[in-house]
């Protein structure tokens, strides 16, 4: 089996796992900065009672501050528990539909165009079909854009992460080889892929980074949404959370300090 293939499944793996700690997924992970959203109303045009697609809502933590400012949202989220989560979270916003589907597999029953197409999951989608589908559904002159939250590591930032290190090392759950501790500034972005789709342009990226400060519980709380902490093996995860705890306890606050950075990419449906 090729390279490609292996990352395929190890993605599609992935995906699934999410769906297991739904609840902890919408208590632990962090919220955007007010600013994103902001900025995304600017850049993509956005008027209030437009209709919006949402790919991998997830439990609706980045829906619940698009639907308060009044947009008609079309929700697509793959794992089944993630998707009743969103429902019980956006029930009290009647323009929010959520829907239990892949977005490689669904099509709109009614609504045939969308004024924008956004996800903070776009990783996850199929990349032979994101771009060129996500150009179907848009309206003529309607807007892609795309973010997804990220660890960094800015000048100055919290030591923990770094003194963790060899614990997952001893455990077997080393960082893979090439891995880079990234500053908010150096966060790659999309902007190549995306012209090279033919399908968009004018595109706009923005940089954005925030702190959150965590107690040992809450820290252990956002691991258990990761995948890769979700499909640990329990003897691992045991040994390496007994370490934060122990090392968090010592400290004067108990607290940490994680970093968050990520890139909002808006780019214009090519006509």
């Amino acid at each position: 089996m090729d390279d490609t293939s292996t990352m395929v499944r190890q993605r599609e793996a992935l995906r699934w796992t999410f769906g297991s700690v739904a609840a902890r997924y919408q208590r632990a992970r962090p919220d955007y900065p007010v600013a994103l959203y902001d900025e995304l109303e600017r850049a993509a045009d956005l008027q209030p009672g437009d209709h919006l697609l949402e790919i991998g809502c997830g439990t609706g933590k980045a829906t619940m501050p698009l639907a308060q400012r009044g947009y008609a949202i079309t929700c697509i989220e793959l794992g089944r528990e993630l998707s009743r989560e969103a429902q019980r979270n956006l029930e009290v916003f009647p323009e929010v539909e959520v829907v239990h589907a892949s977005f490689e597999e669904w099509e709109p029953s009614t609504r045939t165009s969308f004024d924008l197409v956004r996800s903070d999951g776009w990783h996850w989608i199929d990349p032979e079909v994101r771009y060129r589908k996500a150009a179907r559904l848009l309206c003529k002159g309607g807007h892609l854009a795309f973010w997804t939250a990220s660890h960094v590591f800015p000048e100055g930032g919290d030591p923990f992460f770094r003194e963790i290190q060899p614990v997952y090392d001893d455990i077997g759950e080393s960082l893979p080889l090439g891995t880079q501790w990234t500053r908010p500034d150096k966060l790659t972005d999309d902007r190549v892929e995306i012209e090279a789709s033919g399908l968009f342009d004018e595109v706009i990226v923005r940089r954005y980074d925030w702190e959150v400060a965590y107690d040992a519980n809450g820290y252990l709380d956002l691991l258990d949404s990761f995948s890769g902490h979700i499909a640990m093996q329990a003897e691992k995860r045991e040994r390496l959370y007994a370490e934060i705890r122990r090392r968090l306890g010592a400290r004067p606050d108990g607290l940490l300090r994680r970093h968050w950075g990520t890139v909002r990419h808006v780019a214009r449906r090519r006509d």
